[in-house]
């Protein structure tokens, strides 16, 4: 430090790893993925290998469970101190955010796959804030067809209740379905999450800000309601490749 200047360097809040280093977190560990496991991981990404699996996805996998167990444990002790008697947890919440075609979809779905193998086998469900767009025909009466996937065509009110109601431990809450062939909210279907142990929610806003609260005087955020926060990054080369692959859905009317 000179002249009283901090060295930014060491300001920093993150730790960064390069992929060896985080493949090698598990060495003083027993984890490990069968080739069972790696199977049944395919089934998400045809192209996963048993080192990816191992030395990717195993260690994020072990650190949410750190996470969460702890969470839990602190749950019940601080229960049993304040004399509240015997209440079921409300769901630990895990969002998953980053750009179109990052992968931020395939990730998800693998630590929804990783987690129900964790001891206890615990209930974990995936939630997409797909579902949270606005139906095409609310978008086109505003004019926001072309900004589709922009945050304005999110129903983001309707997703801050819905992480509300989670986060207060109802048992059925209702979250919209969006259909990549129709490429619109499916009208009268909604899936409907219980009271999981662990709920993925991804998409592009999970890290955004939410709407005002004129009668309290401040914002509400999606990440208010986020127990841990993953940000899917990739080199912008590798999303406009991926991106030319991706023929538009072709919607037909009878």
């Amino acid at each position: 430090m000179e002249g009283g200047q901090a060295d930014d360097t060491r300001l920093s809040p993150f730790v960064r790893f390069s992929r060896e280093e985080w493949g090698r977190l598990l060495a003083a560990t027993s984890l490990a993925v069968s080739e069972e496991d790696v199977r049944y991981l395919r089934r998400i990404s045809e192209h996963l290998s048993s080192e990816e699996a191992t030395k990717v996805y195993l260690p994020l996998s072990w650190l949410l469970y750190l996470h969460v167990s702890a969470t839990q444990d602190l749950y019940r002790r601080e229960r049993a101190f304040l004399a509240k008697g015997e209440e079921t947890e409300v769901p630990y919440v895990v969002g998953v955010a980053g750009s179109v075609a990052a992968g931020k979809s395939t990730v998800a779905q693998m630590l929804q796959a990783l987690i129900s193998r964790w001891p206890g086998s615990p209930e974990v469900e995936l939630v997409s804030t797909d579902g949270f767009l606005y139906p095409n025909r609310v978008l086109e009466s505003r004019g926001l067809m072309d900004r589709k996937g922009f945050p304005e065509s999110y129903d983001l009110p309707l997703l801050l209740r819905f992480l509300a109601d989670v986060k207060s431990g109802r048992t059925r809450v209702s979250s919209p379905i969006h259909s990549h062939l129709t490429y619109d909210i499916l009208p009268d279907q909604a899936q409907v999450v219980g009271r999981p142990d662990v709920l993925i929610v991804e998409g592009l806003n999970m890290l955004e800000a939410g709407v005002p609260v004129p009668s309290e005087g401040h914002r509400v955020f999606v990440s208010d309601y986020i127990d841990f926060s993953i940000y899917v990054d990739a080199e912008e080369r590798h999303i406009t490749a991926l991106a030319k692959t991706i023929d538009p859905p072709k919607i037909t009317e009878e």
